[in-house]
């Protein structure tokens, strides 16, 4: 599996908004043809054109160099308390014609949280899902082709999701 930005790429092409979720844990995931909220209570499909726009909400984010600080004492932190619950929780917002549906979802990042423009190129991306002008089966292309190989440096996942949000 791979994270790039906001979104978690199985090896199998499963695409996630946040981490894949595990068990009963919630989760969003897309698929070319709807978005799926996992996990307890939350258990729904939304076909792609149903939803008007998508948001994320309560992302923790850090700049560059804040990131580099805040991950060592995250890592110090975690350690002291002896791992747990590290992945931090965020909603994302589906507005369809008659609601809005609000599900959780994990971050993929697993300690200090995102870097803004990775953040921002992921929300660029999601609109042009939501759009129809970006398509989900290209992130699962990717994943089945790279997934394995692990989660890119920054700079190459910010690459991707300029190049998967101009739909080239």
């Amino acid at each position: 599996m791979a994270m790039v930005g906001l979104f978690w790429i199985a090896e199998d092409g499963g695409v996630y908004v946040g981490a894949q979720p595990e068990g009963f844990g919630p989760g969003v995931r897309l698929t070319p043809d709807w978005v799926e909220g996992l996990g307890t209570g939350q258990s729904a499909v939304w076909g792609w054109s149903e939803i008007r726009s998508a948001a994320v909400r309560y992302v923790r984010i850090r700049s560059g160099a804040r990131l580099l600080a805040t991950t060592a004492v995250d890592l110090v932190a975690n350690a002291v308390a002896g791992g747990g619950d590290a992945a931090a929780a965020f909603e994302v917002h589906l507005e369809t014609a008659d609601r809005t549906v609000e599900l959780n979802a994990y971050s993929a990042a697993a300690l200090g949280g995102y870097v803004q423009s990775e953040y921002d190129l992921s929300v660029a991306l999601l609109d042009r899902l939501v759009a129809g002008t970006a398509d989900v089966e290209t992130l699962a292309r990717w994943g089945r082709a790279h997934a394995a190989e692990g989660t890119p440096r920054r700079e190459q996942r910010e690459a991707l999701l300029r190049e998967w949000a101009a739909g080239d």
